[in-house]
């Protein structure tokens, strides 16, 4: 039970980030101008009257059904997520002698999706603050990775031996793709995305004019200077640059990291999975670029980094430790 319980909620949860994503991305975010409802309401206004007492409820907010919808849809399947966390706790607690984790890590997840919904309640009400979408995200993934985590503990015992430098490597890339997802929610947040759209140079430059304090400034709001003034181009420029950089870091972390997977046996699939995901990943980015950021390319963007974290949890999950 635990176990099938900890799979449907990891499932569920990948479907969130890439649904959040979807709404992100499709400028949908503020579909509903309130939270936890929409206009008042459970659902989004339907009828001629309910469309009628939310536009004077929200004179500035008119009601845009696709928009709207698409917002809803995402804060029931995540609240469907909260459920299933909730479920995933008491019976970790219940069978905590048998289990193969904590059961404090399932009562984490729980602390989790509270902070995720006071974030996701923020987003609406602080207007898409860049740094309130950013840690939205990070929470989401963090969420999924955990779940992962759980999950894949219960799916197979700990079977690859690797040195302990090794491992360690493998540990700290977890960290390199945290960073990585903190660095592409900041472009997202803060519609940099297509700031540099050639490649691989920016503006036809190696390094192009960019504005670091402005672009890494956490408190501004959405589309503004540290100083209220407008972000200038070389802000968002500097923000788009730092994450290509980080993608080459992750290139260069990840293929050292397959390489090391390849070296046995049992965790070969694992090495080239990884490093599959890390070149469908880098080649969805350019092709962002290149085309403009379709949202099909932008969704499946964020999809990718997801399955990359996935990933990386699975090889986690599964290093012995070693003493040499």
């Amino acid at each position: 039970m635990f176990r099938t319980l900890s799979a449907v909620a990891a499932v569920v949860a990948f479907c969130v980030v890439v649904l959040g994503s979807y709404v992100r991305l499709s400028d949908a975010g503020l579909g509903c101008p309130d939270w936890p409802g929409c206009y008042g309401t459970l659902t989004v206004p339907q009828s001629e009257a309910a469309i009628q007492s939310a536009q004077q409820a929200y004179p500035d907010k008119p009601v845009e059904h696709a928009k709207a919808w698409k917002e809803m849809a995402h804060r029931y399947l995540a609240g469907s997520l909260g459920l299933l966390v909730v479920a995933l706790a008491v019976q970790a607690y219940r069978q905590r002698q048998v289990i193969r984790t904590s059961w404090q890590l399932s009562a984490a997840l729980v602390v989790l999706i509270v902070l995720q919904a006071l974030l996701g309640m923020w987003t609406v009400t602080l207007l898409l603050k860049p740094v309130i979408v950013t840690l939205h995200l990070l929470g989401g993934m963090t969420t999924l990775a955990m779940l992962s985590w759980i999950a894949f503990r219960h799916v197979s015992k700990p079977d690859i031996a690797l040195p302990k430098g090794a491992q360690y490597w493998l540990r700290l890339a977890l960290l390199v793709w945290i960073v990585q997802v903190l660095l592409g929610g900041w472009t997202s947040s803060n519609y940099a995305a297509l700031a540099c759209t050639d490649f691989p140079t920016c503006h036809g430059m190696w390094w192009p004019d960019m504005y670091i304090r402005d672009a890494f400034h956490l408190t501004r709001a959405l589309g503004e200077s540290r100083d209220g003034g407008q972000l200038h181009l070389d802000a968002l420029t500097a923000i788009q640059w730092v994450h290509r950089l980080g993608a080459f870091v992750v290139l260069l972390w990840m293929s050292v990291a397959a390489r090391m997977l390849m070296q046995r046996e049992n965790a070969k699939m694992l090495g080239w999975a990884l490093i599959a995901i890390v070149l469908c990943q880098i080649a969805v980015g350019i092709g962002n670029l290149l085309l403009q950021l379709p949202l099909v390319l932008a969704v499946l963007h964020n999809a990718g980094a997801a399955l990359l974290g996935v990933c990386l949890v699975a090889i986690n999950a599964r290093l012995m430790n070693t003493s040499y």
